[in-house]
């Protein structure tokens, strides 16, 4: 086959793989190997009409998964004459073998389609929650479980997911930080290029990749209130030095795509935002792909109040760079009119078009629209054993040990009774969590089931549900208690369902929801007055405020298990019982109340630090101003001790790095994987600087008593920032000293400084 000079035709519509043919006809396009990108690009919208170009900048949904107001779809005979470019939604097989053979063969210009889908953690092998995810602290794996996921999308037809989602949040009350990689600009910087890479594979045309989208641009995780679709109002320096930097690594990744925001930023909606969309995005980081808009915001430009009609809202959104109008039909319907009268040129029409093509071009699908896509490859790539088992080392690898008081974990496997109490420990749908693509409860492996299959054969292990996830029925309370006094060890799973985190899902409180907190305290009561230890299983998609739990001695070990799933309640046996030895950290810090929401690590310091002992600094008169938990958090069954950090050079001049080392012992008498966090602090500079920026990690593997050292290189981009006096916000490197602080948290670690001799901007 000749892959540059190939037309796919296919003669027969059937449930059967197309049969592909090489040879040209009138309704197909050609990709001619003596042809640029642009010049294919060229030749193609030269030939397409204004409603043809107008629907190629429109996307239709299968109605599978509404996430706002439902709309008037577009179907076959949209296809057909051209007034649809993309749909979201619609996957199988021979389902989209059928629709692209639409497309190519009855459309006046054969151009294919675009298929998205929402696949944020696996499609039908679910991996933990990318928050969960996070927490592993480990890239490889990320980009391997977005692999993973492309892999059966693709199979299904997908060649475009809307992920990642590379906002950060620092606000646990936001549900969609759920979907994120937490609080930390520079961690969420490695994890956008690993599932970009992981999703886009190392050829993008390959029939088992899809085109990733980042997502949401930008400051999404900024939403006042930590309220889902609600304005931010940020600083220029904040937007870049905070925001902005996850994107521009999924830009450098080589991203296909991108999705604005439904937020403001100092008032103006990120869908019509002409400076974020066209001026950073396209001019300053030179982005020629594709930005799609998100689920009817450009008809919600009305709701905003920028724009007082549709026509209206589609020409500022189309004006500020955004190509592709999800769902709302604005383009297609509204914009015709606006052209012909001259309110709207055509030439940013033009420009959109170009882009749009220009990604189905790299993705392949002029030469394959079809993309080997075959019933019998569908099954052969999904939900394989192979899969499984990746979700499963995803989600223990992901799970975080919060507390473990008189090491009563790991559990002995020869408990001769055993509870498993809670409304989450046979709940498998909650394993999901949510934006499950379409993964099958049925398919999903509960707490219960995981530990029933993780203990002896002699081992009696019984289930009571005690309440809801959020209800105030009391009535299983009693039935909880009884089994928690007839057993020599409980597990009593708690947390959030699938609903309660993600897009929509906003939380005033972070407290565990419904009566869960009353359950807990009459399951710990029973157990305590046998003495039977009582392990908590958190299975939720944020931050919460545990701190009852946390103090009570009664519960002496707490696993922050997450949603980890389609393999998740076999991956809490393997923590529970020692066959996988904890090594998470939090990567979005817990508050102690919701009150200190937003909470992170990296804030400034402000006039008045806080202090104990004067009342008048920044503190609360009721809580301490501490985290519960810091970022960077996490607990092992083993112990690891820092010592010996040195620099290789105290003083440094312009653009010289410094070489930071340290020795990490395993204090313990278990093998475990330790995550070294190395830290830095601008002590002073021209405006203020966080207290700490992360700025690297190592994840080593240890035995007892082994020590390792590790060393870790701080560049001078490790040290810049957006200076008081640079108008163009250009980035500096300031002369004076740094901290470096290298450790197992946040909040754990030792130091040492170093001073820069000399002022200089980046890249001179």
């Amino acid at each position: 086959m000749t892959s540059r000079l190939s037309c796919f035709r296919s003669f027969k519509l059937s449930f059967f793989p197309l049969l592909v043919f090489l040879f040209s006809s009138a309704g197909s396009v050609c990709v001619n190997a003596q042809q640029t990108e642009e010049q294919f690009i060229n030749a193609l919208l030269g030939k397409m009409t204004l409603e043809e170009k107008l629907g190629q900048l429109t996307q239709y949904t299968g109605r599978s998964a509404v996430t706002g107001p439902d709309v008037q779809q577009g179907g076959e005979e949209q296809i057909t004459s051209g007034q649809v470019g993309s749909f979201l939604n619609i996957y199988g097989a021979d389902t989209v073998l059928r629709l692209q053979h639409i497309a190519v063969e009855k459309s006046r210009l054969g151009i294919p389609l675009l298929f998205g889908h929402d696949v944020i953690h696996g499609f039908r092998t679910i991996f933990p929650t990318p928050l969960a995810e996070s927490c592993a602290w480990n890239p490889s794996l990320a980009e391997r479980d977005a692999r993973i996921a492309a892999e059966e999308a693709s199979a299904a037809g997908i060649n475009w997911t809307f992920a990642p989602m590379v906002d950060i949040a620092r606000d646990a009350r936001w549900g969609r930080i759920v979907e994120g990689a937490g609080e930390d600009t520079w961690l969420g910087a490695v994890f956008a290029k690993a599932r970009v890479h992981g999703f886009q594979g190392e050829d993008l045309r390959a029939s088992d990749s899809v085109m990733a989208c980042a997502k949401h641009f930008t400051a999404y995780g900024a939403a006042e209130a930590g309220r889902d679709y609600n304005i931010a109002d940020i600083s220029e320096r904040t937007l870049r030095e905070t925001y902005l930097p996850p994107f521009k690594a999924a830009v450098d990744a080589g991203v296909g795509s991108f999705m604005a925001s439904f937020n403001e930023i100092a008032g103006v909606p990120s869908t019509c935002n002409k400076y974020l969309l066209t001026d950073v995005l396209r001019k300053q980081w030179h982005f020629d792909g594709l930005m799609v808009s998100d689920y009817t915001a450009i008809l919600e430009l009305i709701h905003h109040g920028v724009a007082a009609t549709r026509t209206d809202a589609g020409i500022l959104a189309l004006e500020a760079g955004m190509d592709m109008d999800m769902v709302s039909g604005i383009y297609i319907k509204d914009l015709p009119a606006a052209i012909k009268d001259g309110r709207l040129p055509s030439e940013f029409v033009d420009k959109a078009v170009r882009r749009v093509l220009r990604v189905k071009y790299r993705l392949g699908l002029f030469d394959n629209p079809y993309r080997q896509l075959s019933a019998a490859r569908e099954r052969q790539n999904t939900l394989t054993d192979a899969h499984r088992a990746a979700a499963r080392e995803a989600a223990r690898e992901s799970m975080v040990l919060l507390k473990n008081d008189g090491a009563v974990l790991p559990l002995s496997k020869s408990i001769a009774k055993l509870a498993v109490i809670g409304p989450l420990a046979d709940n498998p749908s909650a394993m999901l969590g949510s934006w499950a693509a379409v993964g099958k409860p049925s398919e999903a492996m509960s707490i219960y089931a995981g530990v029933r299959n993780g203990v002896s054969k002699n081992t009696n292990v019984r289930f009571a549900k005690g309440c809801d996830v959020n209800s105030d029925d009391r009535s299983g309370f009693d039935e909880a208690v009884a089994l928690a006094k007839d057993s020599d060890c409980i597990i009593l799973a708690l947390g959030e369902d699938e609903h309660m985190s993600g897009e929509a899902a906003s939380r005033a409180s972070l407290d565990l929801p419904g009566v869960q907190n009353e359950l807990a305290r009459a399951v710990l009561s029973a157990a305590a007055a046998t003495g039977k230890p009582v392990v908590v299983v958190l299975v939720n998609g944020r931050p919460l405020t545990i701190g009852e739990l946390v103090a009570d001695a009664r519960a002496p070990a707490i696993l922050e298990a997450w949603q980890g799933g389609t393999e998740a309640g076999h991956a809490v046996a393997d923590v529970l019982f020692g066959d996988y030895n904890p090594s998470g950290k939090l990567t979005a810090t817990f508050p102690r109340v919701v009150g200190q929401e937003p909470l992170y690590y990296n804030h400034k310091n402000t006039g008045r630090p806080p202090n104990e002992n004067d009342k008048y600094t920044s503190k609360f008169l009721d809580v301490h101003w501490t985290p519960l938990f810091p970022f960077g958090y996490g607990l092992s069954y083993t112990t690891f001790a820092y010592s010996g950090l040195k620099l290789d050079k105290t003083e440094i001049g312009a653009n010289k790095d410094v070489i930071v080392t340290v020795n990490v012992t395993n204090t313990g008498n278990r093998a475990g994987a330790e995550v070294a966090q190395l830290y830095i602090q601008d002590e002073v500079a021209s405006v203020t600087r966080p207290v700490r920026e992360l700025r690297g990690f190592q994840k080593i593997y240890l035995k007892p008593g082994e020590v390792k050292t590790i060393s870790f290189t701080l560049a001078p981009d490790d040290l810049a920032f957006y200076n008081l006096y640079n108008l163009n916000m250009r980035r500096v490197v300031e002369a004076g000293w740094f901290k470096v602080y290298v450790g197992t948290s946040s909040a754990d670690t030792t130091e040492a400084r170093f001073r820069v001799t000399a002022s200089y901007r980046m890249g001179e």
